[in-house]
């Protein structure tokens, strides 16, 4: 697997991880991949990950957030083993709190596993892309298989203009492309639909 984090995240000790994490969260593909998980709003929680266990009310204090935001927030971060928590039990009231921690040391393997499944799809469309020939409507803007175009006696849905071939060698181009750049990126060997 290759290492797409600073210098071995996870042969850092612990007062050096902070800064690695900071180096991680520097980086503008780590901001976009927390983005895409948390949203606008769960960004702040996602972006400064404390030191140690927190609760998700100190965080929401610290950062200036609804509970319900940061709640939501770790609940992601979890379900995508960037962090974990603990129960512990207030004695006096019954109270349940949940200590939470960060494991942003799992980004890399989750931004590769990101990566594969992406490759996947794009090797998927390519096959579709490939295998099907395709019309066009211009002013609708709409693109029929050749199935879909013959059952509506090659005429738009909506607009009623002729539905005209059109070639998707450009776009196939590109997945070869893309998929070629991830291939290489993820050190995978070439299949026959590349």
């Amino acid at each position: 697997m290759s290492n797409i984090y600073p210098q071995g995240l996870n042969d850092c000790p612990d007062d050096l991880q902070a800064m690695a994490f900071e180096e991680l969260l520097n980086d503008p593909v780590i901001q976009k991949y927390l983005h895409e998980l948390v949203g606008p709003t769960g960004m702040p929680v996602a972006a400064a990950p404390p030191d140690g266990e927190v609760t998700d009310e100190e965080l929401a204090e610290e950062l200036g957030l609804e509970l319900n935001d940061v709640r939501r927030a770790l609940f992601i971060l979890y379900e995508n083993d960037l962090a974990t928590y603990r129960r512990v039990r207030d004695e006096d009231s019954g109270w349940l709190t949940y200590l939470w921690t960060f494991h942003y040391e799992n980004i890399p393997e989750n931004l590769q596993g990101e990566m594969h499944r992406l490759l996947e799809a794009l090797e998927e469309r390519l096959e579709y892309e490939r295998s099907h020939e395709f019309y066009l409507s211009e002013p609708a803007g709409i693109r029929f298989e050749f199935s879909e175009a013959m059952e509506l006696g090659f005429q738009c849905p909506e607009t009623g203009a002729p539905l005209e071939p059109i070639e998707n060698d450009e776009m196939v181009a590109a997945m070869e492309q893309r998929i070629h750049e991830l291939r290489d990126e993820l050190n995978v060997g070439v299949t026959q639909s590349a």
